[in-house]
């Protein structure tokens, strides 16, 4: 057995045991860490397969920002999970006929890769060598080339949701002082201060 492959089977064989222990934990803070875990293992399987820029990728966005992100989420909202789990059971049609779907389509595409091993070579755009031009570097000039609307078009899509976001779940309080600086600079000495005279033994 080469290093590659007892790398190859240590990566798959941790994010295999850390992606089941993310629904069997108890607490979604754990699941969390697990679920960031079984990312780190995937980016070292996408590393072992020459795609270092997808590695990246999947560490910067996934784990750097999305998971993190929930794990504070989680962390910060008081949220009763003792009903949620209490609730789980009437949406467990809808899980099961999610999974038939993913199962099916899992068996569609490896059992079309073992029935047409050449599917790979009938590609589009030929894939380069590692020698002539980088897996990013390529990666870099499909996409900015033959694909720059679609890569513009889903910028705009996720800048539409973010802003969508942020402006369905802001919520202005009116139980707290906000700072108003207009109204600060456009002060008078008569509006900045007030003259009183307590009367003796009574404070102010």
């Amino acid at each position: 057995m080469g290093l590659q492959a007892l790398f190859f089977y240590l990566f798959a064989f941790v994010a295999v045991a850390s992606a089941f222990m993310v629904i069997w934990a108890k607490n979604p803070v754990h699941s969390v860490l697990f679920l960031i875990l079984t990312f780190v293992n995937a980016a070292g399987l996408f590393l072992l397969l020459g795609a270092e820029f997808l590695a990246m990728i999947l560490l910067v966005v996934y784990v750097g920002a999305v998971a993190v992100l929930f794990l504070f989420v989680v962390m910060m909202l008081d949220i009763d999970f003792a009903k949620l789990r209490a609730s789980a059971l009437e949406y467990a049609p809808i899980g099961v006929l999610v999974g038939l779907i993913v199962a099916a389509e899992l068996i569609i595409v490896i059992g079309g890769s073992s029935f047409t091993p050449d599917v790979a070579k009938s590609i589009s755009m030929p894939i380069p060598s590692v020698e002539t031009r980088t897996n990013t570097a390529a990666l870099g000039d499909v996409l900015y080339t033959h694909y720059v609307y679609f890569f513009q078009i889903a910028g705009l899509v996720l800048l539409v949701a973010m802003i969508g976001a942020i402006v369905l779940t802001l919520k202005h309080r009116t139980d707290i002082k906000r700072q108003n600086i207009a109204r600060q600079v456009a002060r008078s000495p008569e509006t900045a201060i007030s003259i009183v005279n307590p009367k003796p033994g009574q404070g102010l």
